[in-house]
């Protein structure tokens, strides 16, 4: 294992289930294990995710991989899939969004069998079936009857701010799902609240939730923390791989971008914009060296970078240096120096980073 690392303590993200599970103690819980769990890899730990009914992911590809993996419950792919992609979703079982009358029909000129949860338009204006138009589906779905309909569900735009906007969403959202019910008596699960909207609503329509960042203890809206205590579950860590001393007026990196001002000692940590630092963090952003942050200097490389580690007693080849730590520098702290979010930040780790699970 090289020396760059996330590390992922499981018993944390246990731990966030339990407290999600007893905030939302009348409803099933969906983890969103899309894009390699946020970047984590909890999707491929059949341990953690077998203690789930249902996941969902974003793309089929990430379906068929659990279904590779092991994993035989149901999983959700929350985005309407291609049509080029029907032959795998009746192959491996996978039950998908459909949100749109082209697809729907391209299912039934093809005479193809499929698990579908109704995608509604409620306000997010990306993808979903519009109002007007649900009786027009269901009708056809009834009819042509290879389609099962397991759910009814919605994405809410502003949980985390827009109390207005998000109430007029779950009405539209509360008079989709009475119309459906009324002619469709397969639906299982009701869902239209993620990590926000988890946070912030309380309904009697939905008996789903779909946990996202929270479930990996990250928050999701400035001091969300507050109303559930979730642990962040990962710290990126490396080692110092290389020393030296630099004198007064010595430049460091592409481009000579960070000139010394005095006689500093700086190490080289294998960890670059290849594997997700964010080149934003050159000459601004920090790093946790002896619980002490340091500065990034000069331009973060593709596979490492340069830290001052003048300040650091005794520093040495093999200390232990943490990108983010939870103490000290946090996800967010990260996030907030590239101007970003932290979903960007830790599912944008990449794949040649070791995933060590604790």
């Amino acid at each position: 294992m090289r020396p760059t690392v996330l590390e992922v303590d499981k018993n944390k993200f246990k731990n966030n289930i339990k407290l999600i599970r007893e905030f939302v103690p009348n409803k099933e819980i969906l983890p969103v294990i899309k894009a390699n769990g946020y970047g984590t890899y909890i999707n491929k730990q059949l341990d953690i995710i077998n203690d789930f009914n249902i996941v969902g992911v974003a793309i089929v590809d990430e379906a068929i991989e659990l279904r590779k993996l092991g994993f035989n419950k149901e999983i959700l792919v929350l985005n309407q899939p291609s049509f080029d992609e029907i032959d795998d979703i009746e192959k491996y079982n996978i039950i998908v969004g459909l949100s749109s009358i082209e697809f729907l029909n391209y299912v039934i000129d093809n005479n193809r069998s499929i698990k579908v949860h109704l995608e509604i338009e409620t306000g997010m204006n990306r993808t979903g079936i519009k109002i007007d138009d649900i009786d027009f589906v269901v009708d056809k779905i009834i009819k042509y009857k290879k389609i099962i309909v397991e759910g009814i569900y919605t994405h809410l735009s502003s949980a985390d701010y827009d109390k207005e906007y998000t109430n007029m969403q779950l009405s539209l959202f509360d008079k989709s799902v009475s119309i459906i019910k009324n002619k469709i008596n397969t639906i299982k699960y009701v869902h239209s609240q993620a990590s926000n909207g988890i946070l912030n609503y309380k309904d009697s329509v939905t008996n789903l939730v779909r946990a996202g960042i929270i479930m990996y203890g990250y928050e999701s809206f400035v001091n969300s923390s507050k109303i559930i205590n979730v642990e962040p579950i990962c710290k990126l860590k490396t080692k110092i791989t290389y020393l030296k001393e630099i004198n007064s007026n010595e430049s460091v990196s592409y481009g000579r971008k960070y000139i010394s001002k005095k006689k500093m000692k700086v190490a080289t940590i294998p960890i670059g914009y290849a594997d997700g630092l964010r080149r934003e963090l050159f000459n601004k952003g920090q790093v946790v060296v002896d619980n002490k942050k340091v500065d990034i200097i000069g331009t973060i490389c593709m596979d490492s970078c340069m830290i001052d580690v003048t300040s650091i007693k005794n520093v040495k080849v093999g200390d232990t240096v943490y990108i983010w730590d939870n103490k000290f520098i946090t996800l967010d702290d990260i996030a907030n120096k590239c101007n970003t979010i932290n979903y960007e930040v830790l599912s944008t780790i990449s794949e040649r980073v070791p995933r060590k699970f604790i």
